[in-house]
């Protein structure tokens, strides 16, 4: 995996993420946020309630900046969507990975809630 370490972060730079963090069981969390460095911070104090509460310590693996709040919305409910190999394909940045594991979902689609773990 790559360990994406936040750079040069400002809290004023009207900036939005969209991340991915590596819980404790190895399970994976993705979300969104306006300050990448705080809500880390939120999660890993157990301050943000809900499915990463129970599973710290907590690791950011991944995250990308985005332009508008709803660019990280629609990227975070996408990657939600995603199997966890093709997760982990786009973590590496293997995009042709991330293509072949795209494509095979269409042709056999999946029967499960689409939250993947």
């Amino acid at each position: 995996m790559i360990l994406v370490e936040v750079e040069g972060f400002k809290n004023g730079d009207n900036m939005f993420w969209v991340y991915i963090l590596r819980c404790a069981d190895g399970s994976y969390y993705t979300g969104h946020t306006d300050n990448l460095e705080m809500r880390i911070g939120m999660h890993q104090a157990g301050e943000c309630v809900g499915y990463t509460t129970t599973r710290r310590p907590l690791e950011l693996v991944w995250s990308q900046d985005c332009a508008t709040r709803e660019e990280a919305l629609s990227a975070e409910r996408q990657i939600k969507g995603w199997s966890r190999k093709k997760k982990e394909a786009m973590m590496c940045g293997d995009w042709a990975e991330v293509s072949r594991l795209a494509q095979s979902k269409s042709i056999h689609p999946s029967t499960g809630s689409g939250r993947t773990e």
